[in-house]
């Protein structure tokens, strides 16, 4: 059995960096080739580009034998999802708002580059439009084929005894845990001074007051905010549904009337200014001009200074770890779980490969219970500017080991979860390919499918 099936499941997510550097190389330029069609599901195609894309993420990921008719396989499962989810009432259609955020992605993007031009040559492409509608169109596809396999495998439950047999049948084949480790941290946000918050306040009352005497909005979001996602865009967000935004933004925007321009508005990300373009029902437009409340080293030294009394109350035995969480911690995800940090999986054992490198750097050469000195880091690593300050407790270290129901039961319990998501998967798939249109290219005709997508 192939071993892939354990962990990745046949519904393909692509994890490229916004995968459109695969998507650009099929954009042509004359004298180009047009990139071939390897199939057709429905009315969904299947580039060769999309299978050479899949081939070359699974060698960087260091498979050393790659078959090209599994990955087609996946593709066309992925592929029959997103086809049957644009048909599904039961799903909604969010392909406009989708292009829509495509326009914010590639703003964010662009701000990364030294100009707008810089981006489309490293990524290849001709236009802005071709860009935002690569980027559309892979949301567009993750988002239909998530909402459908979410669909299609609801109810993939496993229970202990069945969790049992799949170790029992496979454990010899399970992969090995590498190093791990379980932590603990607390984290506080440094504040800003009532001075500081006041020169925020004051820039942005001479900034209002600038529109308000005839200069543009979105000019003047363009030259002040720091919002990166639409400083560029005049500080527009369009189509925002109520409940998206954090609580004291929206509730400022709501009782606006349309264009309008609210006084500064204090969010965690900083100091706004809003104005409400309109509203139509629980959807409306914004424009903002952000500044955000980046800590000064004044702030940033009373908050080490801080944390640094916090660990000694620790290390004093005055207070558990888990006491000090919850009554310091600003990070919401850990505070009220005694600080313990988990993984996507749910997991608290994390592979040390995949710890942040500062949190890496820290705990180097630091034994189970001990704590590590306060240091700065980043919530964000795309905002550098975004400081917090932190204390990290290792809690456990688990050296390297083969799987074991005792000490790995989650983690084989996901391993058989989603073995039983690819078995309803793989019916569901045979159940639908009699009724759907299906062509595959006769370069792929040898290709000895799991599921009967030739329909021989």
């Amino acid at each position: 059995m192939n071993m892939n099936r354990f962990y990745k499941l046949t519904f393909l997510v692509s994890t490229l960096l916004l995968s459109v550097i695969s998507v650009a190389k099929a954009q042509l330029k004359n004298g180009d080739l047009v990139d071939g069609i390897a199939a057709v599901v429905g009315n969904e195609i299947v580039l060769d580009s999309d299978i050479e894309q899949e081939v070359n993420y699974a060698r960087q990921q260091g498979a050393d034998d790659v078959d090209k008719c599994e990955i087609l396989e996946n593709i066309l499962n992925n592929k029959l999802l997103i086809y049957e989810a644009k048909k599904d009432t039961l799903i909604e259609n969010r392909t406009t708002a989708i292009k829509e955020d495509a326009d914010k992605k590639y703003t964010q993007m662009a701000s990364q580059f030294p100009s707008e031009k810089a981006m489309l040559d490293a990524y290849k492409f001709r236009t802005p439009y071709e860009m935002k509608a690569a980027i559309a169109q892979r949301d567009i596809d993750q988002y239909y084929g998530q909402a459908k396999f979410q669909r299609v495998t609801d109810g993939a439950n496993v229970s202990p005894n069945e969790v049992t047999d799949f170790f029992n049948a496979y454990k010899s084949q399970l992969p090995m845990v590498k190093d791990e480790v379980s932590l603990a941290r607390i984290v506080i946000h440094p504040k800003l001074t009532e001075a500081h918050k006041k020169q925020l306040i004051d820039k942005l009352l001479g900034i209002k007051k600038g529109i308000e005497a005839g200069k543009s909005f979105e000019d003047m979001a363009r030259i002040y905010s720091e919002d990166t996602g639409s400083a560029s865009n005049g500080g527009v967000y369009k189509n925002i549904a109520k409940g998206t935004m954090v609580k004291p933004f929206e509730a400022a925007a709501l009782n606006l009337q349309e264009g309008e321009i609210s006084d500064p508005v204090e969010t965690q990300y900083g100091f706004h200014l809003i104005q409400l373009i309109r509203r139509n029902g629980n959807i409306y437009d914004v424009r903002h001009i952000l500044l955000k409340s980046i800590p000064n080293a004044e702030e940033i030294r009373e908050a080490r200074k801080k944390m640094a009394d916090i660990k000694k109350q620790i290390t004093d035995d005055k207070m558990t770890f888990k006491e000090a969480a919850y009554k310091y911690s600003d990070d919401k995800t850990t505070k009220y779980n005694a600080g313990v940090i988990t993984a996507s999986s749910g997991s608290d054992k994390i592979e040390k490969l995949n710890l942040p490198a500062d949190i890496s750097y820290q705990i180097a050469g630091l034994k189970k219970g001990d704590i590590t000195d306060p240091f700065e880091t980043s919530d964000d690593p795309a905002d550098k500017d975004n400081k917090s300050v932190e204390i990290v407790k290792i809690l456990d270290e688990i050296p390297a080991h083969q799987l074991d129901l005792t000490t790995d039961y989650e983690t084989i319990k996901q391993y058989a979860t989603n073995q039983k998501k690819n078995e309803m998967l793989e019916k569901w798939v045979n159940n639908t390919i009699p009724n759907t249109f299906i062509s595959i290219n006769k370069r792929y005709q040898d290709c000895k499918f799991k599921t009967n997508w030739n329909k021989r």
